[in-house]
C-alpha cells in the first residue's frame, strides 16, 4: 500500500514503555528493535526515557545510538522533550527554563532528529527567543495538541505559532482530538470496574454529545468514579477528544507532523479508520508533508505485545491513508 509523496509513516519508541519499565534491555536497545524488526525505519524517541543524565544526556551515548540506528537503516524524526517547571517546589524563571531545555535541543540535533516536541503552550514566552537556536541547530520545535486542546480551547497558543511564521516552529496534531467513539477495550475496563450503567451507556453511544462531557464532570465532582479506575477515567477529560476534522481547518497550514494515536485495534465500526481517513483528506487538501507517527496510548490498560500492536496499526494506517487519495503522487509505504 502507498501513501502520498512527502508523507512519512513512523513509529514511536514510547509504544515500548512497558518493556522499558521491565528494564530487561536498555531503552536505546529497545528503540532500535523497531527498525531491526522492520516495523519502521523512521522513529520518534522520548529523551527522558532514553538516556540517564536528563535533561543533559551524555553526548557520546546519544551519538552512539545515532550511529547504530543509521547502520540499521533507520533515523530519528522527532524527539520528545520537556520543561520541568519547578525546582524543589520553586517555579523556575524563564532563564532557568531555557537552560533546562537547551541541552535537550542539542541532544536532539546530535541524534540526527528533524525536530523536538513539546506540549502546546509549554514553551510560552520562551518561544520567540528559541528561534535563533532552532535555526542554528536546524531543528523544528513541534507544539503538540491532543485530546481536548482544540483551536477553540487554546486560541492564544495556536495564534503564537501563526504569528511567529517560521518553519522552525510548527504544530503537531494528535488525532486523539478526532475520536468518534471511545476505545472498545477502554469501555470494557470501565464496565468491569462498576461505572454506573447509565453513564457507561452514554459513553458508549453518545461520546460526542456535549451532555456526555457534563455527565463525566458531574461524576468526578460527586466522587462516583470507582477507585481502581480513577486515574484511567481522567482520560475522558484530557486524552480523549471529540472534535471533527472541520474544527481544525483554520490551523491545518501550521501542521508539520501528526501523531496517529491509537488505543486498541478494534475497528469493526471504523472508529479507528474514520479519523485516519478524515485527517488524511484534510492533509492532502493542504499539501502537507511530514511524519505521521504511530503512537500507542492503550498500554495504560492493555498488556498486548507493543511490537505487534505497532506493526498492525501501521498497516491499518497505511491502508486508510492511501485508499482515500488515489490521485495523489505515491510512494511505497514502507515507513521510509
Amino acid at each position: 500500500m502507498s501513501v502520498p509523496d512527502g508523507w512519512t509513516l513512523s513509529a514511536s519508541a514510547f509504544n515500548l514503555t512497558p518493556a522499558v519499565i521491565r528494564a530487561e534491555r536498555t531503552a536505546p536497545d529497545l528503540a532500535l528493535t523497531l527498525v531491526d524488526q522492520g516495523i519502521a525505519s523512521t522513529i520518534e524517541v522520548e529523551l527522558g526515557q532514553m538516556w540517564r543524565g536528563f535533561p543533559a544526556p551524555p553526548m557520546r551515548e546519544v551519538e552512539a545510538f545515532r550511529d547504530r540506528l543509521a547502520a540499521a537503516g533507520g533515523r530519528v524524526s522527532i524527539v520528545g522533550v520537556s520543561i520541568d517547571e519547578y525546582d524543589r517546589g520553586r517555579r523556575r524563571t524563564d532563564a532557568e527554563r531555557r537552560a533546562f531545555l537547551e541541552p535537550q535541543l542539542r541532544a536532539a540535533a546530535a541524534v540526527g532528529a528533524t525536530g523536538v516536541r513539546l506540549p502546546i503552550g509549554q514553551a510560552g514566552s520562551l518561544l520567540d527567543g528559541l528561534v535563533p537556536l532552532l535555526e542554528e541547530l536546524d531543528l523544528v520545535l513541534f507544539e503538540e495538541a491532543q485530546g481536548h486542546e482544540t483551536p477553540d480551547a487554546r486560541p492564544a497558543d495556536y495564534d503564537r505559532i501563526a504569528k511567529l511564521d517560521t518553519p522552525h516552529v510548527r504544530l503537531l496534531l494528535d488525532i486523539s482530538m478526532l475520536m468518534p467513539a471511545l476505545p472498545v477495550t477502554y469501555l470494557e475496563r470501565l464496565e468491569r470496574s462498576g461505572i454506573r450503567p447509565d453513564l457507561l451507556r452514554r459513553l458508549r453511544d453518545d461520546w460526542r454529545d456535549p451532555e456526555t462531557h457534563d455527565a463525566v464532570i458531574d461524576l468526578l465532582r460527586t466522587g462516583g468514579v470507582p477507585g481502581p479506575v480513577h486515574t484511567l477515567s481522567m482520560n475522558l477529560l484530557v486524552r480523549f477528544g471529540r472534535a471533527r476534522a472541520s474544527d481544525l481547518a483554520s490551523v491545518l497550514p501550521l501542521l508539520g507532523a501528526v501523531h496517529l494515536k491509537f488505543w486498541d485495534l478494534d475497528d469493526a465500526d471504523d472508529r479507528i479508520s474514520d479519523p485516519l481517513r478524515d485527517v488524511g483528506d484534510a492533509l492532502a487538501a493542504t499539501g502537507f508533508t511530514g511524519t505521521l507517527c504511530s503512537e500507542w496510548g492503550g498500554q495504560e490498560w492493555l498488556d498486548d505485545d507493543p511490537w505487534e500492536m505497532t506493526s498492525r496499526h501501521l498497516s491499518l494506517a497505511a491502508g486508510a491513508l492511501s485508499d482515500r487519495h488515489p490521485s495523489a503522487p505515491l510512494q511505497r509505504a514502507s515507513t521510509q
